[in-house]
C-alpha cells in the first residue's frame, strides 16, 4: 500500500469553514480574494502529493487573468493606504537621479561604454575614439519603447571597429533578438536574428559575421513557459537572412547542453564551452578557424570541473579551473598535447577563491574573493606574482578586460556606501586614477560597513555585513532588512544601492549574509549549500537572524528577509520553517513550488543545484522544505508581499501565484493575522532591464510595505 501524503489537505477548507485562531498580531483581517481549488493528485516515487492550484500555471488563462487583476487590486489598494509611501517615492526619485557609467572597453580602435544621466530608464551607449574626444551616442535603447521596458542586453563591436551587433530584451522576458549597428553611421543594417537565448556574440576578426546560439522557435502559447532543450550554436554572415545561417555545432544526443563561443584575440580559434544545466561544470571544444574545413575538436570533455578560458599564446590555451583546485588555479594547456598530465600549472590555488582572470598587457590580471570582498593580483605569463592592484576599501572590483597590447585597463569600485566609481588603471605603472566618479546626495561619512561572523547549526562558521548609520543604538528596536541568497556558486559582495540607502536613511538596518550554496570560500562552500545539502543554506540564514536577535541589532518584531529567485525560495523555506523569527518577509520572483520547477523554461538547469522530484531521495529532500508545500494551516505567517511579474519566463510566475494562494488560504480566518500579498508586475520579467521607473515603484511598495510591518516612523 503507497504511502500517502496529505499536503494541502487543510489548504482546501473555504475560508467560511476555516476555524478561526488567534496570531500575536493586530492585524486587521484582510477579505482575500476567493482562489478556487481543483483536485490535482500527483503521485512521487509512492507518495500522493495535492496541488490545488495547479490551474494557476496556466497563465494565458481567463481565468488566472481573472486572480491576478483581483490580486494587484488588493494589493495596490493595501499599499496606497500606507502614511509615507509617496515620500519614500520622492526620496528614492532623488536619489536615483545621478549620472552613473558603466566600465568603457576598448574595441576596432574606439572606445564604448553606457551612461545613464539620472532617471532615464535604460543606459545609452556611447563611443569615442579617444579619452579626450567628445563622446557620440551610438544607441539610445529609450527610443525603442516608450514606456523604457525594451532593454538593452548585451553586445559585440567586430574587431575592425566597423559593426555593433546588439541583443534587446523586450518586457523583461530572456527571449533576445540581435540587431547590427554600422558605427560610423550610427544605423541599423537589415540583419536580425531571432530565438536567442542564454547567448553570447563572438565575431570573426574580420568583422564577416559572428557566432551566436539559439533555440528553436517555440509556439505562441509556450513562449514564456515551455521547457527550452536542444540549443544550437550558429554562425551569421553580415548581409544574409537568418535563415542562411550556418549550424556550427549541435548535440541532438544530449537536450541540455548549452553553448557560447569566444574567438581568441589572434583570431585563429573558436572555443566552445558547453555548459550542462547551471551545473558549476562545462566541456570546451575548439575549431582552427585557419582551415577551410576544420572540425570542431573536444579538447576537455570529461566534465569534471569548471573550464573558463582566459587567452592564448598560440596553440596554449590558458584556463581558470577548479579542477583539483575547490578555490580556483590557472593552467595553461597546448591544444596539441591535452593530456592532463602534459597542463603546466601557471597561477597555483590560494587562500582567496579566484573569480575571473584577464590577459592584458602579456599578464594575468586576477580577481579574487577574500571573505566576500575583492582582492586582485598581477601575474606574469610563468606566474610569478608581480603586484596587487591597490583598490580603496573592502568592496567589490570589477572589470579589468583588454588585450594583449594594451598597457591600460579599466574597472569599477563599489562598497555598500560608495557608488560604483570607474577607474583607469595604467599597467605600465600600476596606478590607478578615478575615470568617472558619480554624485550622490548623501554623506557616506554618515554610515558605517562591519563584518561579522556567526556559527551556523552545524557549527559553520558564517560570514555577513552589517550597515547602518554611525551612532546607532543596538538595543534590539532597529528595523532590519535581512538579505540572502546562497545558491547556484553566486557569490554576494559589497555593493551600492540606492534602494538601500533610502532604507538606511529611514533608519533601517541592512544585512547581507554570505551562505552557503554561494561562492564566497570556492566550489566546496557552493556544494555545501546543494542538493541533500540545501537545508545546510537555510539553517545558515535562520542562524544569522537569530545572531542579530541575541546581540541586540533588531528583534523578531523588527526584522524583516528578503531575496529574489533563488533568494526567494531561502525567504520561503526560511518563513515557513521559522515564522516566529520574522515579522515580514518579501520572496521576490521565487522558486516557490520545488516539486514541479523543473518543468517550465530552463528550470530543469537547476537541478543541479536543487535536485529533483524525479529521484527519490532527492524528492524526499526537496519536499521537507518547499515552501509551497510547508505552508500550515493555523500558522501565525510573517507580513509577507510576494512579488513576481507576468514576462518572467526564467521563474515562471505560476511559483508565487501558488504560494500566495496557498499562504492566503493557511492564514485566512485567523484573528489578528499578518497580511499576505501579492505584487504582479506588468511588462517585466526576472528583474533584468527593468525600467528605472519601475524599479522605483518597486521599492517604494517594499519599503512602504514594512514601514506597516515592522511599525516604523513613516514620517
Amino acid at each position: 500500500m503507497p504511502r500517502r501524503l496529505t499536503l494541502f489537505a487543510s489548504l482546501i477548507l473555504t475560508q467560511a469553514a476555516a476555524m478561526a485562531q488567534t496570531c500575536n498580531g493586530n492585524w486587521p483581517a484582510i477579505d482575500y480574494p476567493v482562489t478556487r481549488t481543483v483536485d490535482q493528485q500527483d503521485n512521487y516515487h509512492g507518495a500522493t502529493v495535492a496541488d490545488p492550484y495547479r490551474w494557476l500555471e496556466d497563465a494565458n488563462s481567463a481565468d488566472t487573468a481573472s486572480w491576478v487583476q483581483q490580486q494587484n487590486q488588493l494589493t495596490q489598494g493595501y499599499l496606497a493606504q500606507i502614511p509615507g509611501r509617496d515620500a519614500i517615492k520622492a526620496r528614492l526619485t532623488k536619489l536615483w537621479n545621478y549620472e552613473r557609467f558603466s566600465v568603457p572597453f576598448k574595441e576596432g580602435g574606439r572606445y564604448f561604454y553606457s551612461r545613464n544621466d539620472g532617471l532615464q530608464n535604460q543606459a545609452v551607449l556611447y563611443t569615442m575614439k579617444s579619452l579626450a574626444d567628445m563622446p557620440r551616442l551610438l544607441l539610445d535603447p529609450n527610443t525603442l519603447a516608450a514606456d523604457g521596458t525594451v532593454a538593452l542586453a548585451g553586445l559585440a563591436v567586430s574587431p575592425n571597429g566597423k559593426y555593433l551587433a546588439y541583443s534587446t530584451a523586450a518586457s523583461g522576458s530572456d527571449w533576445n533578438e540581435i540587431r547590427v549597428r554600422d558605427i560610423d553611421t550610427g544605423k541599423d543594417v537589415a540583419d536580425q536574428i531571432k530565438w536567442v537565448k542564454f547567448s553570447n556574440t563572438a565575431w570573426l576578426h574580420d568583422g564577416s559575421g559572428f557566432f551566436y546560439s539559439r533555440y528553436d522557435e517555440p509556439t505562441e502559447a509556450g513562449k514564456l513557459a515551455a521547457v527550452n532543450y536542444f540549443q544550437k550554436l550558429y554562425f551569421h554572415k553580415i548581409g544574409t537572412p537568418q535563415s542562411a545561417d550556418t549550424l556550427v555545432y549541435d548535440r541532438p544526443d544530449n537536450k541540455d547542453w548549452g553553448f557560447s563561443a569566444q574567438v581568441t584575440e589572434d583570431g585563429r580559434f573558436l572555443v566552445i564551452t558547453a555548459s550542462q544545466g547551471t551545473e558549476n561544470k562545462n566541456r570546451v571544444f575548439y575549431k582552427d578557424l585557419t582551415q577551410k574545413d576544420g572540425k570542431v575538436v573536444g579538447l576537455l570533455e570529461d566534465f569534471d570541473a569548471a573550464y573558463n578560458f582566459v587567452g592564448n599564446d598560440g596553440n596554449v590555451f590558458y584556463f581558470h579551473t577548479e579542477r583539483n583546485a575547490p578555490r580556483g588555479r590557472i593552467v595553461a594547456i597546448d591544444v596539441r598535447k591535452p593530456a592532463v598530465l602534459s597542463w603546466k600549472q601557471v597561477v597555483p590555488e590560494s587562500g582567496s577563491t579566484l573569480v575571473s582572470a584577464s590577459l592584458v598587457n602579456n599578464q594575468l590580471l586576477v580577481d579574487y574573493l577574500s571573505d566576500a570582498h575583492s582582492l586582485v593580483k598581477v601575474f606574469d605569463l610563468r606566474g610569478k606574482p608581480l603586484h596587487d592592484v591597490k583598490l580603496p576599501g573592502l568592496g567589490t572590483a570589477s572589470g579589468f578586460s583588454g588585450k594583449r597590447v594594451d598597457t591600460e585597463t579599466f574597472y569599477a569600485y563599489t562598497s555598500f556606501t560608495t557608488p560604483s566609481t570607474i577607474y583607469r588603471h595604467d599597467l605600465k605603472t600600476n596606478k590607478s586614477s578615478v575615470y568617472r566618479q558619480p554624485k550622490v546626495d548623501f554623506d557616506p561619512a554618515a554610515y558605517e560597513t562591519r563584518q561579522e561572523f556567526f556559527t551556523s547549526r552545524d557549527g559553520t562558521r558564517v560570514p555577513m555585513f552589517i550597515v547602518a548609520k554611525k551612532g546607532i543604538k543596538y538595543d534590539g528596536s532597529n528595523p532590519t532588512y535581512l538579505y540572502g541568497y546562497g545558491g547556484f556558486n553566486v557569490s554576494l559582495t559589497p555593493t551600492f544601492s540606492v534602494a538601500n540607502l533610502a532604507w538606511l536613511e529611514m533608519g533601517g538596518v541592512y544585512v547581507m549574509a554570505n551562505l552557503r550554496g554561494g561562492g564566497e570560500y570556492g566550489e566546496s562552500w557552493h556544494e555545501a549549500g546543494t542538493k541533500l545539502k540545501k537545508q545546510n543554506v537555510f539553517d545558515d540564514f535562520i542562524g544569522a537572524a537569530e545572531w542579530l536577535v541575541s546581540h541586540k541589532v533588531t528583534s523578531p518584531a523588527k526584522l524583516a528577509i528578503g531575496g529574489g529567485s533563488n533568494g526567494g525560495l531561502l525567504v520561503g523555506a526560511a518563513m515557513t520553517q521559522r515564522p516566529d523569527l520574522f515579522a515580514a518577509a518579501i520572496p521576490q520572483v521565487g522558486v516557490l513550488d520545488m516539486l514541479r520547477f523543473h518543468k517550465f523554461t530552463i528550470g530543469w538547469a537547476w537541478t543541479s543545484d536543487y535536485g529533483s522530484s524525479d529521484n527519490a531521495d532527492e524528492f524526499k529532500a526537496l519536499v521537507k522544505y518547499s515552501p509551497l508545500h510547508n505552508l500550515k494551516k493555523g500558522a501565525c505567517y510573517p507580513a509577507t508581499m510576494i512579488t513576481t511579474a507576468d514576462h518572467d519566463d526564467r521563474v515562471v510566475p505560476a511559483h508565487s501565484f501558488k504560494f500566495a494562494a496557498a499562504a492566503q488560504a493557511a492564514q485566512a480566518g485567523q484573528k489578528g493575522a499578518a497580511p499576505i500579498l501579492i505584487r504582479i508586475d506588468s511588462k517585466a520579467g526576472h528583474g533584468a532591464g527593468k525600467p528605472t521607473t519601475k524599479q522605483i515603484e518597486e521599492v517604494a511598495d517594499r519599503w512602504g510595505f514594512l514601514t506597516r510591518a515592522l511599525h516604523m516612523d513613516a514620517k
